[in-house]
Order: structure tokens, then sequence, then C-alpha cells
């Protein structure tokens, strides 16, 4: 039975309550232990602490909801989930990882890069607790597994989808906040549209620049951007934006144009109003990995280190939900193979 516990955004240690109910890649180190039995499967306690926007994004931090929660109906374990709050203090972030640990939840996940720093403090702090980190590499230890995926590899396949449906040949790409892992999504999002055609012009914009973070949850910008885009001759525009993304099908939807969502499969997840817009979305796992580092802990197999996902793990890929698509898949799967066989490097930059 699955037993999860919600913890408010802020909080302290010292007046924490918890109440209960009902692939490796490089620079890898694998401490193994006796398998764990079902019984002591269901006595680990798993803390996850979310990005901006929370359960509830229909996108990134959804994606880490759906791996926790298969894991805590597979293996039984007692979940608790911590969300955070726009504009935070590092020291809040610190705060949310400690009382997790302090509490008796071991592993302790963070979900998404803003937590780097403050897992790699805590991580330190607390040697006895696992930690894993998704999209962060910084952050090293002999306790914190770093989850990553080949963002811009995904992004190519629907960046090509884009210059296939797009008639005026001009697309766009907005990104939540200009940082280097959202760079990864524009430049295999545009190395995809111009592989399909090399004179397809790209419209970027970026929400907000850091280290204001609100650009992941804002549907009112994400929607003002795109319909400025839309205004400017795109027809399919494609977020990397989190809770912004929403705003994004709204504007499409009001001009008459195409979508593409991201991390999730936001066709299946999004308003059924702007449900027909989205016409294919970028999938990065995130619910893959966080399930599979669950996995390992409950099999005593804790690795620290890299784990990257990519097109050959099927850690990235997109979807065909709507069938939108369906006439472009062969050459979609095309794409696919090349990328997997090295014939067609995806640039991160």
């Amino acid at each position: 039975m699955r037993r999860v516990t919600t913890l408010a955004a802020a909080f302290c240690a010292a007046a924490l309550v918890l109440t209960s109910c009902g692939g490796g890649d490089d620079d890898t180190a694998t401490t193994p232990k006796a398998d764990t039995s079902s019984s002591e499967a269901s006595e680990i306690k798993v803390g996850l602490a979310y990005d901006i926007g929370g359960r509830g994004d229909q996108s990134f931090n959804d994606a880490a909801a759906a791996g926790l929660d298969k894991a805590a109906d597979e293996f039984g374990v007692e979940t608790n989930e911590a969300e955070a709050g726009n504009g935070e203090a590092e020291s809040a972030k610190e705060e949310r990882l400690r009382a997790l640990a302090s509490a008796g939840f071991n592993p302790v996940l963070a979900v998404g890069f803003s937590y780097s720093a403050s897992v790699a403090k805590v991580a330190k702090e607390l040697p006895d607790t696992q930690f894993a980190i998704i999209d962060d590499a910084a952050a090293v230890g002999d306790n914190i597994a770093n989850l990553l995926f080949a963002e811009e590899q995904g992004s190519f396949l629907v960046g090509a989808a884009a210059a296939l449906k797009s008639k005026s040949g001009n697309v766009g790409f907005i990104g939540g906040v200009d940082v280097p892992l959202i760079h990864k999504f524009e430049a295999g999002f545009q190395a995809g549209a111009e592989a399909v055609n090399p004179d397809v012009e790209v419209q970027i914009t970026y929400l907000t620049q850091p280290p204001d973070f609100s650009g992941f949850g804002d549907p009112a910008k994400g929607k003002t951007a795109a319909a400025g885009m839309f205004d400017a001759g795109a027809d399919v525009v494609y977020q990397a934006a989190g809770g912004s993304g929403g705003g994004v099908f709204e504007a499409a939807m009001d001009a008459g144009a195409f979508a593409i969502g991201v991390d999730s499969d936001q066709y299946n997840s999004a308003d059924p109003a702007v449900q027909d817009v989205i016409i294919t979305s970028m999938l990065k796992k995130v619910d893959v990995a966080v399930y599979d580092f669950i996995k390992s802990v409950v099999d005593g197999n804790f690795t620290a280190g890299t784990v990257t996902y990519d097109l050959e793990k099927d850690g990235v890929g997109y979807s065909t939900s709507g069938g939108q698509v369906d006439d472009i898949t062969d050459k979609l799967e095309e794409f696919k193979t090349q990328i997997i066989a090295g014939d067609i490097t995806v640039p991160t930059e």
C-alpha cells in the first residue's frame, strides 16, 4: 500500500511534524548491499523536494511525481513530498532537505538544478543519507546520484516535427529561464528544425533571467511571449517552460496555430480545451529516472555519480498522442536512428 505525506513549502526542521497514511553512465561508484526483502522495502522512507510549480504543473514536476507514485505503489515505501516557493533563499532549499532527512526520509530526491548547492552542502553534512538530484552534475559526493538527460536529442526530434508541420517556415522556442540547461532544449530544437529546412526561421525568447526563476511558473508570461511569436509569423511554438507552458497552449489556440509540449505527454495532461493544438511533446522521462533510483535503493544498490538518460536508453523522445505526427513518424524515427548511431551529433549550446 502506498503511504504518502506532503510538507508545506516553507518549514524548519525543528517544527516538522510528519504523519503517515495507509541504466548507468560514466563517473559512477556502486556500493552493492544485500538484496532488500519486501518487509525491509516497506520500511524505506523516500523524500522528494519539488522544483517551482510542484505536483500539478502538468510537466517536469508531475513527471517526477509519476515516478514516485509508481515506486510507492510497487514497493510499498512511504513517501514525503515537499513544495518549493518562488524566489526563495538558498537556505530554504537547504532546510527543506535537512527536514526530510532529519525526519528519517532516506533517500532524498531533489527535483531540478536549482538544488545543486543545497544538495552538495546538506549531503556533506549528512553522509548517511542517500541523495539524488535531477538535472545537475555539479553536486558530487559518495552519497549523491546525479540523474541527467540528453534533452537536446529529444528536442532535435520535436524541432524536426515543427519544421515538417510548419507551413510558414517560421517556428518558435520559448524557454522558461535563460540557463544552460534550457539552452540544451533550444540548441536541439533549432538543429532539428534546420535539419528539415535549412532556411527555417526560429524565433527564440526566454521568459525570465536568473536569479528570477518565475519563468517556470507564469502562464501569463508564456501566453504573451507565444502570442508575440504567432503575430510575427510562427505557426508552431515549442515551450520548455514548465508551468508557463499552459499559457503557450492558450496562445496557440487563440492564433489557430500549434504548440509542442515538454517533459510529459502534455496532450494527455493539459486542459482539454487546448489539447488539439499540441501536436507532440518532447518526452523527458523523469518518471523513469525517479523510479529507477528508488528501485536501486530498495534493491540495496545505490549508485553515486552520473546516470544519463538519452535516446538510446529511451530516456528522452517524443509523443504521438492525438495522431498529429503520424504522417511524419517515419522521418522522425529515421532521425532518431541516426542520432543513436552517432551519424548526427546534436549540439547542446
